[in-house]
């Protein structure tokens, strides 16, 4: 029997972080970390007997990564803090994650983080994202960056089309963004590959696959 891994969750108490927790809960492969900010949310997720450790991703994090053995960053600051938080908080973490001989760092990324300039109104937010992609990607680390659509609270299809790069705009759920992100954890499984995902056809397990 292999051993489950440690899988840290930065942004864990967001609506795509909490679906993921679920998801690593209930897999064989895999046990969440939940990173928290606050005491509440820490109590929330050890009644719920997750383990968890409380971090500030414009702090140090060094001690957040010392039992994980790969990373999910699903953490967003909601426009409100796009440099400190999605820009240069993935950056510290992905410092952290190398320093600790982590394994894989899975990313939550977004459509439109390759060209910034498409959209006026999300410019400096997918700037900030395609500069915490661009970094993880010269990090040496093992990675996935996973670019979604735009995000919807609909229930899980478990379905998606994925590819490079979609001509077109479109959306997806949180839930099957999270299974996504999830599926890709596997060290062999689109490793050290950027790729985008919308609401499709294929099962998520194939699609990752492919």
């Amino acid at each position: 029997m292999s051993k489950e891994k440690n899988v840290l969750v930065a942004g864990a108490n967001g609506t795509t972080g909490r679906i993921i927790i679920d998801l690593l809960k209930e897999s064989k492969n895999y046990q969440p970390i939940a990173m928290v900010r606050k005491q509440e949310q820490k109590d929330h997720f050890e009644k719920e007997n997750v383990m968890t450790v409380m971090a500030d991703l414009e702090e140090d994090l060094d001690h957040a990564v010392k039992n994980a053995d790969k990373v999910i960053f699903a953490a967003g600051s909601k426009g409100k803090n796009v440099i400190g938080v999605d820009q240069e908080g993935a950056k510290k973490l992905t410092d952290a994650a190398k320093k600790a001989g982590t394994g894989k760092f899975v990313m939550l990324s977004s459509m439109g983080a390759d060209n910034p300039s498409i959209s006026d109104e999300l410019q400096d937010y997918l700037k900030a994202k395609q500069n915490a992609d661009n970094y993880l990607k010269a990090s040496g680390l093992e990675y996935s960056i996973v670019r979604p659509g735009s995000l919807t609270d609909d229930g899980a299809s478990g379905k998606i089309q994925l590819k490079e790069k979609f001509e077109n705009q479109g959306s997806i759920s949180r839930a099957d963004v999270a299974k996504t992100l999830v599926e890709v954890l596997d060290d062999d499984v689109r490793k050290n590959q950027v790729f985008e995902i919308l609401s499709g056809e294929t099962p998520i397990e194939k699609a990752v696959r492919l």
